[in-house]
């Protein structure tokens, strides 16, 4: 079910779209990824023009109730013009509600199954992989989905559901794969993308993600949860009180929220630089602040002992030419914690590209938003397509 405090009331909304003041240069376009006109759709919705509202949305975002609720506050809201007379447009939320509203209004329009091209394969069902399906299939490639997993969704799946509830990426990826382009292969796990091009297909995007998580390489971390199995199957760690998130970024916070909502006690947060190097929204911070999730900054792991509960072992550190240094003799034994979860980020393997083999989202840019994941899959497909159009002439 979703979360209602995710989307604005009638109230809010209307007062939200009644602040926008049409700028013609479209500041907040700029600033967005992957171009979406938030001038544009909202200026349909004063109009209660909702139908092409969710066509303007689209054109530009395939996955633009799931983006609308997790964005962060640095691309459109921070160029709002708005922002320089009270406060900005609160451009995400305005764009998730219209989607959850309104969506049945109108989807855009999909390729006819008649007008086909060549066959590409896309390997990885995240959102970078899903943007740049629809983007190929759009311009009338057939594309197969390869994921190796049961599901779609990538790293999205591992958000909790109250900050993206579960209907609302459903609802985008369904209506992503509603082309009759698309095909999906859950469960197919491509282990050498060039075998690809020695079948049928003439073209492959890499869309895998950032699959190695990073090792802290300290003494005891055999004693850690990574954040993939703690994310992944939360409820097997339903019984632990005490938790230490060891990371600054989204996933640190999705680990504290869906530890909270898992029913622990004390959680904190241990971040190697300050609060104000964390890349997270102001809306996560206040989330943390709201339910109670304590953040201590400049501090770093140095090793994790277990007898009956797990002890952290951490030092404090300066920042010295933006670097976090240790500071000497300032390392302390924190005790009694049930649960010590790594969530300092993933590395991709290594791969090559050439003319038929593009890479997008993570595994190619390194951990990123989701718009920002979509920009890169729409860019790959567009690369892709035109190095295959241009070998064809």
């Amino acid at each position: 079910m979703s979360n209602k405090k995710q989307y604005l009331t009638p109230a809010q909304f209307k007062a939200e779209i009644e602040k926008c003041l049409g700028c013609p240069n479209k500041p907040c376009m700029k600033a967005c990824p992957v171009g979406c006109s938030p001038q544009e759709f909202i200026g349909f919705a004063k109009e209660k023009k909702y139908k092409e509202a969710i066509e303007a949305i689209l054109n530009r975002n395939p996955m633009g109730e799931t983006c609308g609720l997790i964005c962060p506050d640095k691309f459109c809201m921070s160029a709002c013009t708005r922002k320089n007379l009270d406060f900005a447009i609160n451009i995400p939320k305005v764009q998730a509600t219209l989607m959850k509203n309104y969506r049945s209004f109108a989807e855009k329009k999909r390729p006819e199954s008649q007008v086909t091209k060549d066959k590409i394969a896309v390997i990885g069902a995240g959102p970078a992989g899903l943007a740049a399906a629809k983007e190929l299939a759009e311009n009338g490639y057939i594309t197969y989905i390869f994921e190796a997993k049961d599901h779609i969704g990538g790293a999205l799946k591992y958000i909790p559901e109250e900050r993206l509830p579960h209907e609302a990426l459903s609802a985008d990826c369904d209506g992503i794969l509603s082309s009759p382009l698309i095909n999906l292969k859950l469960n197919h796990k491509i282990e050498n993308p060039q075998e690809l091009l020695k079948q049928e297909y003439n073209g492959v995007i890499i869309a895998y993600g950032e699959q190695n998580a990073i090792k802290l390489n300290i003494q005891g971390e055999e004693h850690t949860t990574c954040y993939k199995d703690y994310l992944s199957q939360p409820e097997k760690y339903k019984a632990a009180q005490n938790i230490a998130i060891i990371g600054g970024g989204n996933v640190a916070v999705d680990c504290a929220l869906t530890a909270k909502s898992n029913g622990a006690q004390n959680i904190e947060i241990f971040v190697r630089r300050r609060l104000t190097d964390m890349k997270i929204s102001r809306q996560e911070f206040q989330e943390l602040f709201e339910k109670e999730i304590n953040i201590t900054a400049l501090t770093s792991p140095e090793k994790i002992e277990k007898n009956e509960k797990l002890s952290l072992f951490i030092h404090r550190n300066h920042i010295v030419e933006n670097k976090a240094v240790a500071l000497s003799d300032t390392t302390i034994e924190l005790k009694g914690f049930d649960l010590i979860i790594t969530a300092i980020g993933s590395r991709a393997d290594k791969l090559t590209e050439d003319i038929n083999i593009i890479m997008a989202g993570d595994c190619k840019e390194g951990s990123s938003t989701l718009v920002e994941a979509l920009a890169s899959g729409q860019k790959a497909a567009q690369k892709l397509i035109y190095n295959i159009e241009k070998k064809d002439n």
